[in-house]
């Protein structure tokens, strides 16, 4: 296995050894062991999510706020997506900043998002089989979420957003600083 660290601190890509023949090919997903050496203290996965997802979809920016703040293990079983990571972690000298990164069913990667970022993908093929595994279960009432758009992270999906395919949910979500504003408001 090999991995990369990226420009934000806490995010890991993960390459995996595939094993190839006529027949196809043999990966190992996940090692509780060889993680552990590479995650952070006392991470352990409680939950495996999967979405089936068109062109044009994106889903995201989500995540779980306190005390629920989840880590994911992200990648991409078939087709391909633009998977993105942005630090909302408000004492960061990276806050606002994101990372972008293709996973594939090609590439085999797969990328670790630590508590304290929010994360979302855009998909880029036909369609896209997504899976994730998360340190933490879902808890709706802390489910939280900052808008695609946001221009103050300007991400590019790598597709047409005059185009794209969101859920209600996610039309609906605040920007980074509207997010963090009404959070003191409490």
């Amino acid at each position: 296995m090999k991995l990369y660290t990226l420009e934000l601190p806490g995010l890991i890509l993960f390459e995996q050894e595939i094993y190839s023949d006529k027949r196809g090919y043999f990966q190992e997903v996940y090692h509780f062991e060889k993680y552990q050496k590479y995650l952070p203290a006392g991470t352990v996965f409680v939950q495996d999510n999967l979405s089936y997802s068109r062109y044009g979809t994106i889903r995201g920016l989500h995540f779980q706020k306190e005390p629920y703040a989840q880590a994911k293990l992200v990648r991409c079983t078939m087709g391909k997506i633009l998977d993105v990571a942005v630090d909302i972690r408000r004492n960061s000298l990276t806050f606002g900043k994101h990372i972008s990164v293709d996973l594939s069913d090609e590439n085999h990667l797969q990328l670790f998002i630590p508590k304290g970022f929010a994360h979302g993908f855009s998909v880029l093929s036909d369609y896209a089989i997504v899976e994730y595994k998360c340190d933490e279960l879902y808890h709706s009432e802390f489910d939280a979420g900052i808008r695609y758009d946001d221009t103050t992270i300007g991400i590019d999906w790598k597709i047409n957003l005059n185009k794209c395919i969101l859920s209600a949910k996610d039309k609906k979500l605040p920007l980074l600083n509207e997010f963090f504003e009404s959070m003191e408001e409490i």
